[in-house]
């Protein structure tokens, strides 16, 4: 699984379209972020950072047992301070630069969260299907997010439930409204950064809808079990 992961990383940073999507490597926090609001259309904000402090990497919250050190809000109203505008967004990352990236759902997209090992299967799946992807995060807590039309939140759910499964019953998550995600490259405190399983392109511009895709992200958390 390791070697795979690595694999679908160093594909999304060399490809022929590199030019035109956020870079992984060799770009700043601030430089990634204009291009998530400038290329992608996605509102942004900044997060927390990691600070060293006695030679260990410290969340700037403050709090020594942060569970997402380095990649949560700063601050309670970080709704109201998420921009569409590139502009803005430099300003905002010229303030702190090594802010983390965080992506507020429910806007321009939702996204479905479900367990690292399930979302590979239905990787897998979704291409012998011949599915039409959107991004895809790859989080360091080993989870997978991926992005689809606003409005999933409301109808996963009921689709869940149509093909057979109680929602209870899956580790799967949806993303909508009032939460957020983090983005590439933001970092999780030692635990690694966030990274691409399937890159921003302007093939993918068009999200899919949740519906299109329930099907074998359920049946992928349902083996995952």
């Amino acid at each position: 699984m390791t070697t795979r992961v690595v694999f679908i990383v160093e594909e999304t940073i060399a490809g022929t379209e590199a030019a035109q999507i956020p870079k992984q490597r060799g770009e700043s926090l601030l430089e990634t972020a204009v291009r998530y609001a400038e290329e992608r259309h996605w509102d942004v904000f900044p997060g927390t950072w990691l600070e060293a402090v006695d030679g260990a990497q410290r969340c700037s919250c403050g709090d020594a047992a942060c569970p997402a050190p380095g990649s949560h809000p700063a601050r309670p109203d970080w709704a109201t301070q998420a921009t569409g505008s590139a502009t803005v967004a430099r300003r905002m990352w010229q303030k702190q630069p090594t802010a983390s990236i965080l992506l507020p759902t429910g806007r321009t997209f939702d996204a479905i969260s479900v367990p690292e090992t399930a979302g590979f299967l239905a990787l897998a799946r979704m291409e012998r299907m011949e599915l039409t992807l959107g991004p895809v995060t790859l989080t360091p807590d080993r989870r997978m997010e991926f992005f689809v039309l606003p409005g999933a939140s409301v109808k996963v759910p009921d689709l869940v439930r149509k093909l057979g499964w109680s929602s209870s019953s899956l580790d799967l998550t949806v993303l909508g409204e009032g939460a957020y995600v983090a983005a590439p490259p933001t970092r999780f405190g030692s635990r690694g950064a966030v990274q691409w399983a399937c890159r921003p392109t302007p093939a993918n511009r068009w999200l899919p809808d949740a519906e299109e895709l329930i099907s074998p992200l359920a049946y992928a958390c349902g083996r995952d079990r």
